[in-house]
């Protein structure tokens, strides 16, 4: 199911860094990011809601554009 906020993700296993392209063209690198948690966000009914209730405001990040 397309998300209505989330464009594309990516993970980086080595890295542990999920890169998440939000619709509005901005792309963030999450760091330090569990591989568990970029497998449940592939398979949330809601990418958004995961991503607001497991990600937003609890790994570090950096705004890449």
């Amino acid at each position: 199911m397309p998300s209505t906020v989330i464009k594309h993700f990516s993970y980086d296993p080595v890295a542990a860094i999920l890169t998440v392209t939000f619709l509005s063209g901005d792309v963030y690198a999450y760091k330090n990011v569990p591989e568990k948690i970029h497998k449940s966000l592939k398979t949330a009914g809601s990418k958004g809601r995961y991503f607001n209730k497991f990600i937003r405001d609890t790994f570090e990040f950096e705004h890449l554009e």
